[in-house]
């Protein structure tokens, strides 16, 4: 199997002359007709196949540029899909501007698989995704499709628990001009200019947006300035398209990262840590600065009426420091051995600069009772770290130390990666679906920053076989599936030593569920079970080289029932709303922590508690009031229940149940045949509860006590967004 999946891969990469000549039988005008609507009209090939249809076996929530568009005023991309089922989100800064956190079913960004174009955008070594690298990519987006669960097969980092694909592809003949202007509270601003040319000469387009955000933030000095811009060129053949897009974002964002104390939460809510170890007032170039570009390339093909083939290549360049200030530190530890008596204070940089490059391609094959995807990719990713003194040092005026490097390592990870997909008609009711993917992984680090000698070099092969049915009955469409997904831990857990190392981790996901289509109203409901076997987790433990990492833990399981609706109740009133109720358990956890009384640590086991930042309920409910053909009242509310902030299930470390309600609405102001006004207002949170939904939390033993300290990110209270926005046609 993984020699055909390895040649059916090469024949997709390496072989882009393939049906680049019509077929001459084909030359008719219907024949043409129905290549330029699949080419132009249909959704891109390479979003076709990493998304999944209507019919297939999996939970999805599809979300269209106009739902996208009723909450973009400014905020980053997870606080514009909070209210999907079983999706929590979370600020460093407390607004939704700068850095920004996003969990489905409990499962965390570095298992969530987000792909740009069925471009991999996950970072390789963390596997995380940093959307304020992409500041309001979302207004290029045409649509969202989110998987949870296992899904389909994609590209780039293992889908671990949930997918996120943007599409940004999609074909636009008609010209337009958008600009949108928001002010809110924090002195938030944000301003964008989207165009496009429309079709000209029957064949090219042109597609661009600029924006610019800053904003103060919540929490003290968490400012944000946040700038990008999007360019996209596409030739338009009545076969095939060449589409380019070059994309790029710059952040500078005061470190916020740190959290609140527990003490300081009802005395100084709005509390940062960050830069405070100066003396006096705060260093005030404590931030964390960063460009990411992105350049990619677009080969559609429509080789016949059934027979479709895409390629695409990609790189991305990212280069960017996070700058802080460090007291009392010793020289020695930054190669400066010099015989002084004292501690000092110093600036350091600490440096990343990666390049990330690779393919995709797929071959679709759709014929009456049949759809075939065959795909894959490859990728490398070679990543620098390094830091450096920038200033010299105050206290020791003899001392020339600017731009020193005082460490300097490298990783390099490679992928490759190919699926077959098969979806067939059994009957008239009954459609079964395959999906079978390998991926090889090889991560090479040589040394870490706290220690520099430990060279890891680690491959994995990776088989993700996933399969189900799904029945329609009247209204009613009825699926079951089973899937399973493997994934390799990150660069923080290797370096736990080479008599530490961890292994794969390794997820069996089902799910069974209906969803009915009423006329009037739509509901559906899916159970989930998702066990885990060497699920890595935090449990304090200190590795051999004096650092805290994850560990494996054998078994643990999520498993839910996650509850939509959707429901026009007449011409003015609608109602959509989810809800999930889930349980999320690790059977066995040995919980380690520091004993500076004796030395070393101590430690507690622990036998089937919740797993950490996995509440057991969430749910979201829109009530929509269309008062006119002008104004449109939103009104959203989002609960979420207890959280625990350790694997420990300790009342004393948790975040507490939280229900907010936002209200938004739009009004059109100007209505013209050639352009439009509108303006909005985005109020959140307007019962102003005082809520946290992230947070960490350590324990040590001292003085013949044991002490927790919990750490919080304090979101805002009562705040605001509004803006402008003018359409011309």
């Amino acid at each position: 199997m993984t020699k055909l999946l390895g040649t059916i891969a090469s024949f997709l990469l390496l072989a882009p002359a393939f049906g680049q000549q019509p077929n001459k039988s084909l030359s008719n005008k219907d024949s043409i007709q129905h290549f330029t609507d699949s080419i132009r009209t249909l959704p891109p090939l390479e979003i076709k196949s990493v998304r999944v249809s209507d019919n297939s076996p999996f939970a999805k929530s599809n979300v269209s540029a106009t739902n996208i568009a009723q909450v973009n005023l400014g905020q980053d991309l997870p606080f514009l899909i909070q209210n999907t089922p079983s999706v929590v989100v979370n600020a460093d800064a407390g607004t939704g501007i700068g850095y920004t956190g996003i969990r489905i079913r409990g499962t965390d960004a570095t298992r969530i698989n987000v792909t740009l174009n069925g471009i991999p955008y996950n970072d390789a070594e963390s596997m995380g995704t940093y959307f304020v690298d992409l500041p309001d990519f979302s207004s290029s987006a045409n649509s969202i499709q989110i998987q949870r669960g296992v899904g389909t097969s994609t590209n780039g980092a293992g889908a671990f628990g949930a997918t996120i694909n943007l599409a940004t592809n999609d074909y636009r003949p008609n010209k337009y001009l958008s600009l949108q202007n928001s002010i809110g509270s924090f002195n938030t601003n944000k301003n964008s200019l989207l165009f496009g040319t429309g079709l000209i000469n029957n064949h090219f387009t042109i597609d661009g947006r600029f924006s610019n955000i800053t904003s103060d933030g919540y929490i003290d000095r968490a400012k944000s300035d946040l700038k990008s811009f999007y360019v996209s060129t596409t030739y338009w053949g009545d076969h095939s398209s060449l589409r380019l897009n070059v994309f790029s974002g710059k952040e500078k964002t005061y470190q916020a990262w740190y959290g609140v104390p527990e003490d300081s939460l009802t005395t100084h809510r709005t509390f940062n840590p960050a830069g405070t170890e100066k003396q006096g007032s705060p260093y005030n170039n404590q931030t964390d600065n960063y460009t990411q570009s992105h350049y990619q390339l677009f080969f559609n093909q429509a080789i016949n009426n059934n027979l479709k083939w895409n390629t695409a290549a990609f790189f991305t360049k990212g280069r960017g420091y996070y700058e802080e200030y460090k007291a009392g530190v010793n020289l020695s530890d930054y190669g400066i051995n010099l015989n002084i008596g004292n501690a000092v204070d110093v600036v350091r940089r600490r440096w990343l600069d990666n390049n990330f490059y690779g393919q995709i391609a797929s071959l679709s094959y759709e014929e009456n009772k049949n759809r075939i995807a065959f795909g894959g990719g490859w990728n490398i990713y070679e990543g620098q770290h390094f830091g450096n003194l920038p200033y010299g040092i105050p206290s020791i005026s003899s001392l020339n130390v600017v731009g020193k490097v005082y460490y300097n390592n490298n990783g390099v990870k490679k992928e490759y990666n190919s699926y077959i997909k098969w979806e067939h008609q059994l009957t008239n009711q009954l459609t079964s679906f395959f999906d079978v993917q390998f991926r090889h992984v090889q991560h090479t680090m040589n040394g870490f920053d706290a220690n520099p000698d430990l060279v890891v070099d680690r491959k994995f092969d990776f088989f993700n076989p996933k399969a189900g049915l799904s029945y329609k009955s009247g209204i009613t469409t009825y699926y079951a599936s089973v899937a399973i997904a493997h994934k390799e831990p990150n660069r923080d857990d290797f370096e736990a030593g080479i008599t530490q190392q961890p292994k794969q981790e390794v997820l069996y996901d089902w799910e069974t569920g209906f969803n009915s289509k009423f006329t009037n109203f739509n509901w559906g409901v899916n159970l989930y079970y998702m066990n885990y076997k060497d699920q890595l987790v935090l449990t304090g433990k200190i590795n051999d080289v004096g650092s805290y990492t994850r560990t494996n833990v054998p078994n643990s399981y999520r498993a839910g029932i996650e509850i939509e609706e959707s429901w026009k109740i007449n011409n003015q009133f609608s109602s959509i709303g989810n809800i999930t109720l889930s349980k999320n358990k690790i059977a066995d956890f040995t919980e380690y922590f520091d004993d500076y009384d004796n030395g070393g640590q101590a430690s507690i086991k622990h036998h089937n508690a919740d797993i950490t930042l996995s509440p057991n309920t969430t749910a979201s409910h829109s009530i929509n009031y269309q008062a006119s053909n002008n104004l449109t009242i939103t009104w959203t509310s989002k609960y979420v229940s207890k959280q625990y902030l350790d694997n420990t299930q300790n009342e004393s470390r948790t975040l507490k149940s939280y229900f907010l309600n936002d209200l938004n609405a739009a009004l059109k102001i100007i209505t013209r045949k050639s352009w439009n006004a509108t303006l909005q207002f985005y109020a959140m949170n307007l019962l102003d509860v005082k809520y946290e939904p992230n947070g960490y939390t350590y324990s040590y033993i001292y003085g013949g006590m044991t002490t927790t300290s919990n750490n919080y990110f304090p979101m805002a209270g009562r705040n605001f967004l509004a803006s402008l926005k003018i359409d011309l046609k």
